[in-house]
């Protein structure tokens, strides 16, 4: 019997591989191109649409643990990313196009895999099911989801930052360098000097912004603001976010600047560059205008400018169990951002979990759970486990892991989990066959 996934994102290619590798038959539902949603332009599955960087690499970092758990449980998205990994410092950033290209072709060489091009607007009646529909779910399946779940719908605004083409950009003043020399010259940086950097500010805070709907209430999650957003909190909190200057050197003046933007390398031919942390609804002609004020970037073309589209999410604990299957109804299960666990590998992590799930309930077996000393096992209970007070996405982070062992120093805590997580899921991955 075919198992049924709704959704072509990350979650739902990561599930679809994990029911395919077990001998599984998946028909997978992904509404482009005959729909597009306000962010998506492709039509390959696995489409990247708000950057293309996938995190730190080190695994005393929770993204780099996260990225090797992945690995550990044989992961198409980290085959792929691996495969078309561009420049990026500490990093690992993917050229976009030929990451989504790959695990399409991919999937679509097994003989148990179906593709229907077409929107699901109702949950089926039967069989397994694994919505995977992400934060742009459409209007019509959302309204299926709240009359399903019986709870109404929460969201939160996401924005994507602009790409500019990198033979615009003025290496007179611009220059190559991560900070603190870490990862060689992969980011392109442009430095302001205190002047520049008010003039800027100034121009950012009164700069025309695309308009909500009526009955749309602006929701950020904290993790993604736009770059206005983020100005309007104090004149020098941009400093201490995307245009801080800490690590970097001017080489005109052999000094730190006052601010500096960094842009980060898109594609493998290096043609293509997304400025780092400015994500943003300004209106178009206002992006052009405010940030060609940026030194390095006065003559920028645009690849693509920044913009907002709204995320769905579910208030999922107490509605979804810890093997992400819904409580009412446990032949449907939940992946990826629809959850409320917030950035790509998250998302990917979280299919790669229901595929596992849904493939033992399918088999009439009960779901083994991944340990919660794992990222993905501590990112699955966050999500799931009930709680007071408002339910917001999260991140893989330390502070959702079990404390390490109160013996442990704090300074090698980090190492500690790191290791302790790998160890487990070995154990776990090895139980499975994986």
């Amino acid at each position: 019997m075919n198992e049924i996934i709704i959704g072509g994102g990350l979650a739902g290619v990561e599930a679809a591989w994990q029911i395919l590798k077990r001998g599984g038959k998946v028909r997978l539902f992904e509404m482009k191109p005959k729909k597009f949603s306000p962010a998506h332009r492709s039509e390959n599955l696995a489409e990247l649409v708000c950057s293309n960087s996938l995190k730190a690499k080190s695994i005393e970092n929770a993204s780099g643990l996260l990225k090797e758990e992945m690995k550990l449980l044989g992961s198409l998205v980290m085959e792929s990313a691996e495969k078309f990994a561009v420049p990026a410092g500490g990093a690992l950033a993917v050229d976009r196009d030929k990451f989504s290209e790959y695990i399409t072709g991919r999937l679509m060489a097994q003989p148990g895999f179906d593709l229907i091009k077409e929107e699901v607007t109702e949950i089926p009646k039967e069989g397994i099911v694994i919505i995977a529909t992400g934060p742009l779910t459409s209007d019509a399946f959302a309204a299926e989801l709240e009359r399903m779940s019986g709870s109404a719908r929460l969201y939160f605004y996401d924005a994507i930052a602009p790409v500019i083409y990198a033979d615009s950009v003025n290496m007179q003043i611009a220059f190559r360098q991560s900070r603190y020399d870490k990862g060689g010259d992969d980011y392109i940086n442009c430095p302001l000097s205190q002047e520049e950097y008010e003039r800027f500010y100034n121009e950012l805070i009164k700069a025309e912004l695309v308009a909500f709907r009526e009955f749309e209430e602006p929701k950020f999650f904290e993790g993604c603001l736009p770059i206005e957003e983020m100005a309007r909190r104090g004149k020098e909190t941009l400093c201490y976010g995307p245009m801080k200057p800490k690590g970097l050197l001017d080489p005109r003046t052999g000094r730190e600047p006052f601010a500096a933007v960094q842009l980060r390398q898109e594609n493998l031919s290096a043609e293509l560059y997304g400025v780092v942390g400015f994500q943003t609804r300004l209106r178009y002609p206002e992006q052009e205008r405010i940030f060609r004020m940026i030194p390095g970037l006065e003559n920028a073309e645009f690849a693509r400018l920044g913009s907002m589209h709204r995320n769905t999410y579910l208030n999922s604990p107490g509605l979804v169990a810890e093997d992400l299957s819904l409580k009412k109804d446990p032949r449907v299960f939940f992946a990826g951002q629809i959850t409320g666990v917030e950035g790509y590998l998250e998302s990917a992590s979280c299919g790669i979990a229901a595929g596992i799930y849904a493939w033992f309930r399918a088999q009439g077996k009960p779901p083994p759970l991944l340990p919660n000393e794992t990222t993905i096992g501590s990112l699955l209970h966050y999500v799931s486990a009930e709680r007071r007070g408002e339910f917001v996405p999260m991140n893989a982070n330390w502070g959702i892991f079990p404390p390490a062992d109160p013996g442990v120093r704090k300074a090698d805590r980090k190492k500690f989990m790191a290791e302790r997580a790998l160890a487990a899921l070995r154990d776990y991955a090895g139980r499975l066959g994986t």
